[in-house]
């Protein structure tokens, strides 16, 4: 990294929460905004494994983007140093974005305390945000997940925010929204509370503006059982892939992709499996569409049209559920094979990844706030 004092202050915004909550969404909308208000901004994604969703997500809407895999920033700290550094030499920005994997946390002490210590003569980190979907709210703090492993490591994520945001409002009539407000206020006191749509951009210039009145950025160090969030992580079954598919006559990818989704949700269902997270990411010459899957109990979410049938198309499928990455691998391959001969599509698995993470294991750790 530069000599202190070298570089001009940089704003870097850290979005955590748990898989499936929006982060991408939320940083590629702040970072468009950013470069409407004529700055400079760049985003860094992290995964387990290489192939993101998330990141071909941003560098289709323009945004630079540098990618860490192999584990998440507190255990790949010198990865996102370097990948700062990438960035700032690259673009020289005013904004630099982050958001660390949706199964971590302890970030204050082994991320955002670190970055104020060592590099916060330029680096000033904003109040840490927690999104939280939903759907998780309610399953999560108070129904079938709150007792176990993964019930833990989504409480602990949210009892380290400086600020707690309820993403997908525009899901959500006021009932909803109160009554979701209200338990995340119940459950988290002191932290403030925010909700926007990171879709559809409802709220989200009030939370950007008041972000930085919030207080002190890593305002909270947890104690955390780092055998219960081991466990929590290898609960679920981490897959990602890509995949090219051909035809001779053109197919119709806004409904392969709509089909495939539905295809792995019901049979996670058949095996009563919980979904972090699955993404998909399908594109072509035409235009992209992509889906989002993040419970068993309905449809995906689809955005976007390919716009005309192809002959060739890139297919990025990631997920996070708890089932043993084998049968993962086996399920997921199955479905896009099945799916895309619907279609009349030949499917070439070009990369693919299935796994548990291992042990998070922090470059650096603090015990109090710097």
């Amino acid at each position: 990294m530069a000599e202190s004092g070298a570089r001009k202050p940089v704003t870097f915004l850290l979005v955590g929460g748990f898989l499936g909550a929006g982060k991408t969404t939320t940083l590629v909308e702040v970072a468009k905004r950013i470069a409407a208000s004529g700055q400079r901004v760049g985003l860094i994604t992290n995964d387990q494994a290489d192939d993101l969703v998330d990141t071909g997500i941003a560098k289709l809407q323009g945004v630079p983007v540098s990618e860490i895999a192999g584990g998440c920033f507190c255990c790949k700290f010198d990865a996102l140093v370097a990948s700062s550094e990438e960035i700032l030499n690259a673009i020289d920005p005013d904004v630099l974005l982050a958001e660390p994997v949706g199964s971590c946390t302890d970030i204050s002490a082994t991320v955002i305390q670190p970055l104020k210590k060592f590099y916060g003569e330029w680096c000033r980190v904003t109040p840490y945000s927690v999104l939280v979907d939903p759907e998780r709210v309610t399953s999560t703090l108070t129904g079938p997940l709150a007792g176990t492993d993964i019930g833990y490591l989504f409480r602990k994520q949210l009892e380290e925010a400086d600020v707690i945001v309820l993403n997908k409002i525009d899901k959500l009539d006021d009932e909803a929204r109160g009554r979701l407000y209200g338990a995340l206020k119940a459950a988290f006191p002191g932290t403030p509370v925010y909700g926007f749509s990171a879709l559809t951009g409802e709220g989200v210039d009030t939370w950007w503006r008041e972000l930085k009145e919030q207080g002190t950025p890593g305002g909270r160090i947890l104690e955390v059982d780092y055998d219960t969030y081991a466990d929590a992580e290898a609960a679920l079954g981490w897959l990602n892939a890509t995949v090219a598919l051909t035809a001779t006559e053109g197919f119709d990818g806004d409904a392969l992709a709509a089909e495939l989704l539905e295809d792995v949700r019901r049979q996670f269902v058949a095996r009563d499996a919980e979904v972090g997270h699955v993404k998909l990411l399908l594109t072509t010459a035409a235009g992209t569409v992509r889906g989002n899957l993040v419970s068993t109990a309905g449809p995906a979410d689809m955005l976007g049209s390919l716009g005309a049938p192809a002959t060739e198309a890139t297919l990025t499928f990631n997920a996070r559920v708890t089932v043993a990455p084998e049968e993962l691998s086996s399920l997921v391959c199955e479905a896009i094979g099945r799916v895309a001969g619907r279609y009349g599509a030949e499917a070439d698995i070009q990369r693919l990844a299935s796994f548990r993470p291992g042990r998070p294991r922090p470059t650096h750790r603090f015990a109090e706030v710097v």
